[in-house]
């Protein structure tokens, strides 16, 4: 089986990779800071003998010898990525350098973790591949926009100029056990109010729409996409296209709980789309992938996960 190298892969969709691919036979590097992720996330794997676990942070250098790179690494919430957002820009940067410069090296194909925050706040609704988004360069989600934009110009670059075998998704909203109680997302924001009976924050009315995919969904896609055909690149949408206002995710949440919360609204963050939905025809027809994972049914198992960590 392959060897393969994930960066970020003590963090949330990072774990969840690490373990689908370790059950399949291969061989996992897993490489993370702990910046945002925490290594119970894969201590479980440590007596799996194809399992490494390297502390290190991608911004500088490293070498390991893999055939395949999935290049998750990056802070990917807003209380996470704004608190330090020239790190962050560097991680986007600075670390997807190195990690081309690895697979320019190894002759290894690495997929890249882009996300749909390139999209900015969308003028196109549904977001197609195609749409080039609109997105404030210098607003204080600018870090990871932009820095994930550069991303993907970095990688498309090096695909140009040195052939290295590129695949990049663009990845929605995602949800799942092993997700921080306090990142600043909004279904483990919820779930952990509502199981407190503590105020659920809505910001400014809830009518803003996202798409809500289930990381089994997710990880389905993402090992679909990195062992595409020879020549497709993306960038592919991953995500749910069933989409839900922020208000009635809320009310879900507090009826699945059985809470006593109450929904509290709060103004509004800057920059904050007001709306979030892939067209996925790219994946259905490339990848024969489409979420399959109901948003109930997905919460259910994300309540349980955090009953569990908050008991």
């Amino acid at each position: 089986m392959k060897r393969v190298l994930i960066t970020g892969g003590a963090g949330f969709l990072g774990s969840h990779l690490c373990e689908r691919l370790l059950a399949v036979g291969c061989h996992v590097v897993c490489v993370d800071n702990l910046s945002t992720s925490k290594i119970e996330n894969v201590k479980c794997f440590f007596t799996n003998p194809n399992f490494k676990f390297i502390l290190h942070d991608i911004i500088e250098p490293l070498h390991v010898e893999v055939e395949q790179i999935y290049n998750l690494a990056c802070p990917a919430s807003p209380v996470h990525y704004q608190l330090d957002p020239i790190k962050t820009l560097k991680t986007c940067f600075l670390g997807v350098m190195n990690m081309l410069e690895l697979a320019k090296k190894l002759n290894a194909r690495i997929l890249h973790a882009s996300t749909s925050e390139i999209y900015g706040d969308p003028d196109v609704h549904p977001q197609p591949e195609n749409y080039r988004g609109s997105v404030n360069p210098i607003g204080i989600r600018a870090c990871y926009d932009e820095g994930k934009r550069s991303a993907e110009t970095l990688c498309f670059d090096y695909h140009r100029r040195h052939d290295i075998d590129i695949k990049i998704i663009r990845v929605f909203n995602t949800y799942g056990p092993r997700m921080a109680a306090w990142d600043g997302r909004v279904v483990s924001n919820f779930i952990v109010q509502a199981l407190g009976n503590n105020d659920i924050t809505v910001y400014g009315t809830g009518s803003q729409t996202r798409s809500f995919c289930y990381v089994d969904d997710l990880i389905d896609g993402i090992i679909r996409m990195m062992n595409s055909r020879d020549g497709f690149t993306g960038p592919v949408n991953l995500g749910n296209p069933y989409e839900f206002t922020v208000l009635e995710l809320a009310n879900l949440v507090i009826g699945l709980t059985g809470s006593a919360s109450k929904i509290a609204h709060k103004p509004l963050p800057q920059d904050d789309p007001a709306q979030r939905r892939p067209v996925i025809d790219l994946a259905k027809t490339e990848l024969d992938w489409k979420p399959r994972i109901q948003l109930e049914t997905g919460l259910k198992k994300t309540i349980e996960y955090f009953r569990g960590i908050t008991a």
